[in-house]
């Protein structure tokens, strides 16, 4: 207790005069949600929920007065934002939140007690408040005990709170992902029973939380949760598909597990602030949770008891990219994720030393600016137990980094160009724009990945001798 009221009281002062303000207008005004939760965690933070009596409209007075900025693009919900300084608050309406069975929206009720706010809040560790500015402590539902003994429950029956807002259900595997909580197992019982109740929700809100949840410090936590209770069977039914049946042989490996395995050792690869993947990295980390999912459709059982996922990674980017255009993720976060799921498995094969410089030249030319992501993406999928085998493929990836950076030095093989431009290839053959120059680029480009720099009397007088063949 000491400690959370000494993070409140220094990291936002203003606040303090915010609720001075509020009391001297006749308002009770009290800070509520994830700040105080991280306050006893010994968290600061310099955006702040707080809870009101006053209605939006005279809490928007207030925060006008307080505030260099505020907005009311919430107001509907009745809550109204503020910023001064480095401070940014919102501050809303006592509510009670429920979902018309029919609609993906909330319905909103305000209300008149903080006790009331509060038994609408997701989990016990979310429904603690400190009234200010006399930072009077309130929990009315044992939350200060769940958070010390790292439980996630609801203030409210589960059943009636998973069925008032069933996103509370996607954010029980988001917590369980931030802070490395367990369900408590009546809640997870309802989870369960529940779980297809999460389609009333829209794909943008979904998408919000999973995303917290894969850019938290242990998503693998959140995505058993997920899988566990059945979730994800209705928001991202490929991972559990991966759950595939191991034969008595045990001829390939449990792929869920290899998939959460490789999510791991694929963040412990991202980089600080000023790396090339600074960490977190959802693109990454998508990539990586997904990168077998064209696995299931794939599966062969051959003659002699092997088993096959030929093509896997060509199935698992159209799959990627059909779940996360579902999911209303944003168009380049599906083009690259799906690119890399695709280019997963170039790079084996490469150990028997059958590269050329030319295959060098297009691994990273296919790659673009994904390579460093494709680099710790490869590294990541190694997930053998025979050390000699993890050994080998470490340092054939090792190598072909190696050969890689030597290339780089020679010639800009990030940027691979022909010789010759279009304006150049127009000029020598004396024709107008058409197809024919887009065709003498491609050779020139072909050309140029095979033997590397010719330079422009050479790739004049190859672009003449193509042409010439042409006819």
């Amino acid at each position: 207790m000491r400690r959370a009221l000494g993070v409140l009281t220094e990291m936002a002062p203003a606040a303090l005069e915010l609720g001075e303000q509020f009391r001297a207008a006749g308002h009770e005004l009290s800070l509520v949600g994830g700040p105080v939760r991280d306050a006893f965690l010994g968290r600061t933070s310099n955006d702040l929920d707080f809870a009101t009596s006053a209605t939006p409209d005279q809490t928007q007075r207030l925060l006008a007065r307080w505030g260099d900025a505020h907005w009311d693009i919430g107001k509907e919900f009745g809550t109204i934002g503020a910023r001064r300084g480095d401070v940014v608050v919102e501050v809303t309406t006592y509510r009670t939140d429920r979902y018309d069975p029919a609609s993906r929206k909330p319905l909103v009720e305000f209300g008149d007690t903080l006790d009331g706010d509060l038994s609408r809040r997701d989990f016990t560790v979310n429904a603690m408040a400190v009234r200010v500015p006399d930072l009077t402590f309130v929990d009315p539902f044992d939350g200060l005990r769940d958070l010390a003994n790292g439980v996630l429950r609801t203030p409210i029956a589960p059943e009636r709170s998973f069925d008032d807002d069933p996103l509370r259900m996607m954010r029980a595997a988001r917590f369980a992902a931030q802070l490395s909580f367990h369900v408590e197992p009546g809640t997870l019982a309802a989870l369960v029973a529940m779980a297809e109740r999460i389609e009333i929700v829209s794909a943008e809100r979904v998408q919000a939380e999973l995303t917290k949840l894969l850019l938290s410090g242990n998503p693998r936590a959140g995505l058993e949760v997920l899988v566990d209770t059945g979730l994800a069977e209705q928001v991202l039914p490929e991972l559990p598909a991966l759950q595939l049946e191991i034969d008595e042989h045990h001829r390939h490996k449990d792929v869920y597990q290899h998939s959460l395995t490789v999510l791991e050792q694929a963040i412990a690869q991202e980089t600080g602030p000023d790396g090339p993947v600074p960490a977190p990295d959802l693109v990454l980390r998508l990539a990586s949770l997904l990168h077998d999912i064209g696995k299931p459709a794939t599966r062969r059982f051959e003659e002699g008891g092997g088993v096959s996922f030929h093509h896997h990674e060509v199935v698992g980017a159209k799959l990627a990219a059909k779940r996360l255009r579902a999911l209303k993720y944003e168009k380049q976060v599906v083009k690259d994720v799906a690119r890399l799921v695709e280019l997963h498995l170039r790079f084996h094969g490469y150990g028997d030393g059958a590269w050329t410089d030319s295959a060098v030249r297009r691994y990273v030319t296919d790659a673009g600016p994904l390579l460093e992501r494709l680099h710790r993406l490869t590294r990541a999928d190694s997930t053998t137990r025979n050390k000699r085998k993890a050994k080998r493929l470490s340092d054939a990836y090792t190598d072909l980094e190696n050969r890689i950076d030597a290339l780089r030095q020679q010639e800009e093989i990030d940027a691979i160009r022909p010789d010759l431009d279009g304006t150049q290839i127009m000029e020598i053959l004396g024709i107008p724009p058409s197809r024919d120059v887009g065709a003498a680029y491609k050779h020139l480009l072909a050309l140029r990945m095979e033997r590397g720099p010719l330079g422009e009397e050479a790739a004049v007088e190859e672009l003449k001798t193509w042409w010439a063949e042409r006819g």
